[in-house]
Parts: structure tokens; C-alpha cells; sequence
């Protein structure tokens, strides 16, 4: 007995579908465009000296050379 409804109960659950999916491609545009983003760089944190997260690069310093110690041969 439902059979005549049946074609009519497909077509609507198919534009809803379709509905769906239109709005959810609408908010992904959205997003895309309003996002703060910015890429990698915004993305990267440093550890100072001190085990502290920031958002600056350490300064660069010298590199010490260590001078091999000499073994005393008993």
C-alpha cells in the first residue's frame, strides 16, 4: 500500500540530502575564506634556555668548542 508514496518518499529524502550537503559546502567556504591561518610559520614554537614554549626564534649563539682533554697515562 505504500508503493505509490514510495517514489515520492525517495525524492525527498534525496533533495535533503543534496540540501545538506549544499550548506555544508557553504560553511567549509566560509571557513576557508574567514580563517585566520597564516601557514607554517604560525604554527612553529620554540623552547627557550629556560623550557619555556615561545613564539620567537632563540638568538643565535656562537658555538663553543670543546678542546679534548689530554689522559694522564699512569
Amino acid at each position: 500500500m505504500a508503493g505509490p508514496n514510495n517514489s515520492y518518499i525517495k525524492k525527498q529524502k534525496t533533495e535533503k540530502r543534496l540540501k545538506k550537503r549544499r550548506e555544508k559546502e557553504k560553511k567549509k567556504q566560509y571557513r576557508k575564506e574567514n580563517s585566520p591561518g597564516g601557514g607554517l610559520d604560525n604554527m612553529i614554537a620554540y623552547v627557550d634556555k629556560f623550557g619555556n614554549i615561545t613564539s620567537e626564534p632563540p638568538e643565535e649563539q656562537p658555538e663553543k668548542e670543546e678542546q679534548p682533554q689530554a689522559k694522564a697515562n699512569d
